[in-house]
């Protein structure tokens, strides 16, 4: 479940405790939806932990040159004709 999801169900949680006054025979919807807010209070806290530690900035390293030696042939074939 993404950030989103988290946020999603901290809000049908505070609508369910703090906006509706249905009665519903067996269900508490205000213990419900506190149930959701704490659900979605402890999923953006993971989410935020996970996130944090996918974030490491790694210092950028200077480029190794890595120079090589160059060979010249002086025998008429190193032009690349005649080989």
């Amino acid at each position: 479940m993404g950030l989103g999801g988290c946020i999603i169900l901290i809000a049908v949680g505070a609508i369910l405790t703090f906006a509706t006054d249905w009665h519903m025979q067996g269900v508490n919807l205000d213990l419900v939806g506190v149930i959701l807010m704490i659900v979605g209070l402890i999923g953006v806290t993971t989410f935020s932990s996970i996130a944090r530690r996918r974030r490491v900035v790694v210092p950028p390293t200077a480029p190794t040159v890595v120079e090589e030696e160059r060979r010249v042939r002086r025998d008429g074939y190193s032009d690349g004709y005649g080989v």
